[in-house]
């Protein structure tokens, strides 16, 4: 079961990278879609040829603001797919959704990036669908490898090995960074290249190497409750891939593996997935999906503002900025990881989620006063992430396990896969309209009213949300 730890891993990890990729090259993109003196001398283009072909916008400024766009664009049909993708992943095999996910997904961001360039091909309107379908695709993966892991792991030791999991999204930002800047002086087009092989390459060890659940090595489901080594019939010889036949005797859970009965004896009730308006009315889903929604605003204005944050009101260059941006990530690693071992020991989530979000609030504050020095900067950074990246990572992964698998369901209905794709496209729908306000805000206000729209964000939505979650139930 090793492959199977590292191969969960792997997946979203190639899937940031993808999206730490279009990020580091919008310079370039915007670059090449509008006239400029470096374009004009090319000898590929008479100057006539480079304005009529390579032009999509008249300025930079244009061609910045189509760039928003796509991201807004990307998360909102992301959004909107994680509702469908979470019913699918209950419904087929994880195995089969989590490689058409990653496949197609780079297909696209091939035909996107580098494709379109080999051609000299521009064209807003085949850039947005394009887009739009990245996102759908790309919706797929996050409630299918939750699923994976609820899998696999219990609640006893949920919330660290899903606090250190979801550390995946970071590192998948560091790999995306290193990736698309070690081939940028080739031309951007190289940088999709690069990781859409690579991302496409994951997907086939996904379809190959991926073990889903137990029950494909022998195993029960219910051995999940915590981190302790299950005994495996050694005489199992349940294949490495199920082909989901019908055996011709019972399959069923004795000691921790499966045994083999005769018809004649009373068959085990079979599993059937949940109805996606039914999820959303399970206890907490609601709650946890709002308060989701408000954390991930949050956490994507960082992921997209912070580098343009740090280079305007501190005047610090560029790649100076870039890699002070990465202490938030790291932050989050931490603060997902510690937190989630933290829940374990008490056998609650919220009151650690409670805890953070109100230092949570103070820590925003600091950080708004930051003086003008990189190593202090970094620090209230890092402190930032921490008490914000991880109770993001928690709803996003423990807890969203914890509600597919609660004790409403009497174990008899599957619901992980669609209670993932509900919080997760809750907090999806919030990141993507959050990016114009936080545009808006600080266009009209100011970066300090920015803040301050985070703190509210961070601290009275999600708590109300939470408390009146514990009072209700």
């Amino acid at each position: 079961t090793g492959l199977k730890h590292y191969t969960v891993l792997l997946i979203y990890v190639l899937l940031h990278a993808s999206r730490k990729t279009f990020s580091n090259v919008k310079v370039s993109i915007s670059a090449q879609w509008t006239p400029s003196v470096q374009n004009a001398s090319s000898p590929a283009f008479s100057p006539g040829e480079t304005w009529e072909e390579n032009k999509l916008f008249a300025d930079n400024g244009e061609a910045t603001l189509f760039l928003g766009a796509l991201d807004t664009i990307f998360l909102f049909s992301y959004a909107v797919g994680l509702y469908i993708s979470g019913v699918i992943g209950d419904r087929l095999n994880l195995r089969y959704v989590l490689s058409a996910g990653l496949c197609g997904s780079a297909v696209v961001e091939f035909l996107f990036g580098t494709l379109t360039e080999w051609l000299h091909f521009y064209n807003v309107y085949f850039y947005c669908s394009l887009w739009v379908l990245n996102g759908l695709l790309q919706s797929a993966v996050w409630p299918c490898v939750v699923a994976v892991m609820g899998n696999w792991f219990g609640k006893s030791g949920r919330g660290f090995v899903f606090g250190l999991w979801s550390a995946c999204a970071s590192v998948g930002n560091i790999l995306g960074a290193f990736l698309a800047s070690s081939v940028l002086k080739y031309g951007y087009e190289y940088a999709f290249l690069v990781t859409s092989v690579v991302q496409f390459a994951g997907g086939v060890v996904v379809f190959f190497g991926l073990l889903t659940s137990p029950k494909e090595v022998g195993l029960c489901d219910g051995f999940a409750t915590g981190l302790i080594p299950v005994e495996r019939d050694p005489d199992s010889q349940q294949p490495l891939m199920s082909d989901d036949e019908e055996p011709d005797e019972d399959v069923v859970c004795d000691g921790g593996y499966y045994s083999i009965q005769q018809r004649d004896e009373e068959p085990v009730s079979q599993t059937k997935a949940i109805g996606f308006f039914q999820a959303f009315c399970l206890p907490g889903v609601l709650p946890y999906s709002l308060a989701y929604a408000c954390l991930k605003l949050v956490n994507y204005s960082f992921f997209f503002w912070l580098p343009f944050y740090l280079s305007n009101n501190f005047s610090w260059k560029e790649a100076q900025a870039d890699r002070l941006s990465v202490w938030y990530d790291v932050g989050g690693i931490i603060g997902g990881t510690v937190q989630g071992l933290i829940s374990d020991f008490l056998g609650k989530r919220a009151p650690v989620l409670s805890v953070s979000l109100l230092l949570a609030m103070g820590a925003l504050v600091g950080y708004s006063h930051s003086p003008n020095d990189q190593a202090i900067n970094g620090v209230l950074l890092a402190v930032t992430g921490f008490l914000i990246g991880g109770p993001s990572n928690m709803i996003s992964s423990a807890i969203s396990a914890d509600l597919g698998r609660q004790e409403a369901l009497q174990g008899s209905q599957e619901a992980l896969a669609t209670v993932t794709g509900i919080v997760d496209g809750t907090g999806s729908i919030g990141a993507a309209g959050g990016q114009y306000l936080v545009s808006l805000i600080e266009s009209k206000l100011g970066w300090m009213w920015v803040f301050y729209f985070f703190i509210l964000m961070v601290k009275f939505f999600p708590g109300l949300l939470i408390l009146l979650y514990l009072l209700s139930s």
